[in-house]
């Protein structure tokens, strides 16, 4: 059997809320509820379950490989939302996306401070 990631929690302070977040920014159907989490489904068969603690929140980061369509209907909600986005992931060049291998990306914060990304071509695939 082939080695597959098949989930990650995601911790919030309102899983519900977050997992809708992340749902309605990348044009996903509406989490799935199960147990304690919500799970947001994307197409390579991973899910990221949402759950809810009164703990500290670490910043994680998660990127998403997107096509350009999808890019630009994603960047339209980020921009729809007066979010605040970044072409690196050390938040230095704000309001800029990026040109990376001839793709474009971009990075942005979620409700609960994680580093989220979208891409278009995977790092070291271009020119």
């Amino acid at each position: 059997m082939a080695v597959q990631l098949n989930h990650t929690i995601v911790l919030a302070r309102d899983a519900k809320a977050s997992a809708e977040y992340l749902a309605d920014i990348l044009g996903r159907t509406r989490p799935t509820h199960y147990g304690p989490f919500y799970g947001v489904d994307v197409d390579n068969g991973v899910t990221l379950d949402f759950m809810s603690t009164d703990g500290q929140i670490r910043s994680q980061h998660y990127a998403f490989l997107v096509s350009e369509p999808e890019f630009d209907a994603i960047f339209g909600r980020i921009r729809a939302r007066g979010a605040q986005y970044w072409a690196d992931p050390g938040q230095r060049r704000a309001g800029e996306i990026n040109r990376r291998d001839g793709g474009r990306g971009l990075y942005w914060e979620d409700p609960d401070g994680h580093l989220l990304e979208i891409l278009t071509r995977p790092y070291g695939s271009g020119d």
